[in-house]
């Protein structure tokens, strides 16, 4: 079974940054996509940024310009560099697969994701 394991969250004052980093394991094959979305109970998933085996990129409207989502194909590994960082980012984010192309910071047809890390945002 697909597994993905999140690294990175943490604390940061606002105007700050933080890299997640999130490595996929016990498979053979790269995903389609790779990608990640942020959550909390009770809240709607929100895309965050996705990147498919090609290298198209997307971002969600809340992040653009400010995050930074790069892999590391080899590895199988992908990353989000979190710029300019703001409290309304504070959330758990979760790394993501899917197997189809991204759309709105998400991949498309969310297959695995891993169990999250949390980035808390305030001063």
């Amino acid at each position: 079974q697909v597994k993905l394991r999140e690294s990175g969250g943490g604390s940061v004052q606002p105007g700050g940054s933080l890299r997640l980093s999130c490595t996929l394991s016990e498979t053979t094959s790269s995903p389609y996509c790779m990608g990640w979305f942020r959550q909390r109970p009770g809240r709607v998933r929100e895309g965050v940024a996705a990147t498919d085996r090609y290298g198209v990129t997307n971002y969600g409207d809340s992040v653009q310009g400010r995050f930074a989502i790069s892999k590391d194909t080899a590895k199988n590994t992908v990353y989000l560099q979190m710029y300019n960082l703001k409290p309304e980012d504070s959330d758990m984010y979760y790394c993501a697969t899917g197997t189809l192309a991204p759309y709105e910071g998400l991949c498309g047809q969310i297959d695995s994701w891993g169990q999250g890390t949390q980035v808390t945002v305030s001063s």
